[in-house]
């Protein structure tokens, strides 16, 4: 009897050799002969996800249906596919070649069976979307808003990139919105969009840093005396910011810290001090005249964010619709 993983899912280890006797476990198939579509299927679940607990909720099947299935591939192929680790499992090299020969017809097919039936006669599946909380509730909802009026429905969740990215590993989401391209080849991204991070603080508190010539004249230290309004403790924008434009490290600590931009933004629109905001967030405020730009480097630092598809994830049409209008209504962005 193989230990059970940590997920909940036994682990694979090597296949043993055949005993005498019935399989205790259900069983899809028999133990030689070419694979069925089902054990592909679930296989190549399992392969994405990292995890047999995250393809049962993909396939909709239970946890112990996806172990049995794994063992009956196990044994018509006659190779281990999956090691555990202490969080999920890991592919063999056997496994990643497999996966590789059977992805793309899966997919295919997969695409082509989900349009067999009328949409009229199949209920509309959900699309599961996340990414930022300040883009996607200044930039990506009111874009998707054409196709909510048509009867998208749609599930959006907000986070951070890396948390966010697991759990579309794991099907809970069908799009992330990511600010960093995600590593490896198992998630479909594309460039979305660049932030371009601008300097600014409101009018008063502008005035008392001597403009943009004083800063460029003595350096960003002038503006050492105005408090700093940031996302985190650990000033993850302006000390990108510094790096790109002054060409030095950061040395100050924050005034005001607040979790979201937006609440950034209003700090500093009151007066509370300056900051590094992206410049599709504060638009708005630099055009009236609430912000000023602090100062204009003729390369100002921009980060790229991506869409990130789950794989398998087009055969709901839906979101191939959002991902479309997403990339079309982001060339404005």
């Amino acid at each position: 009897m193989r230990d059970r993983d940590p997920d909940g899912s036994a682990g694979l280890g090597r296949t043993a050799d055949p005993q005498p006797g019935p399989d205790p476990q259900p069983a899809p198939a028999g133990p030689s002969g070419p694979a069925d579509l089902n054990l592909l299927r679930t296989f190549l679940a399992v392969h994405r996800s990292g995890s047999f607990t995250a393809a049962a909720r993909l396939l909709g099947l239970s946890q112990p249906t996806v172990t049995a299935q794994m063992r009956t591939l196990e044994r018509q192929v006659d190779r281990e596919l999956f090691e555990r680790l202490p969080r999920g499992v890991a592919p063999s090299p056997y496994a990643d070649e497999l996966a590789a020969r059977i992805v793309a017809p899966l997919d295919a097919l997969a695409e082509v069976t989900g349009d067999t039936v009328p949409a009229g006669e199949r209920p509309a599946d959900p699309v599961h979307l996340a990414g930022p909380a300040e883009l996607m509730c200044l930039r990506v909802l009111p874009a998707l808003a054409p196709l909510v009026a048509e009867g998208l429905l749609l599930r959006a969740a907000t986070g951070l990139t890396d948390p966010l990215l697991d759990e579309l590993r794991a099907g809970r989401h069908d799009l992330v919105i990511a600010t960093t391209r995600p590593r490896g080849r198992a998630l479909a991204a594309v460039p979305l969009m660049d932030e371009e991070f601008v300097l600014t603080a409101a009018p008063h508190r502008a005035a008392r840093t001597g403009g943009a010539e004083r800063i460029a004249a003595e350096g960003p230290g002038v503006l050492h005396g105005l408090p700093l309004i940031t996302y985190a403790e650990d000033l993850p924008i302006a000390r990108r910011y510094w790096r790109h434009v002054f060409g030095r490290r950061l040395d100050c600590r924050a005034a005001v810290t607040v979790p979201d931009l937006r609440g950034v933004l209003s700090a500093v629109v009151a007066g509370a001090g300056f900051t590094v905001l992206p410049r599709y967030l504060c638009a708005d405020e630099l055009a009236s005249g609430a912000l000023v730009e602090l100062y204009a480097p003729e390369d100002p630092p921009i980060n790229t964010a991506y869409l990130v598809q789950r794989p398998g994830s087009a055969a709901n049409p839906q979101v191939t619709r959002v991902r479309d209008l997403l990339i079309e209504a982001a060339r404005a962005w």
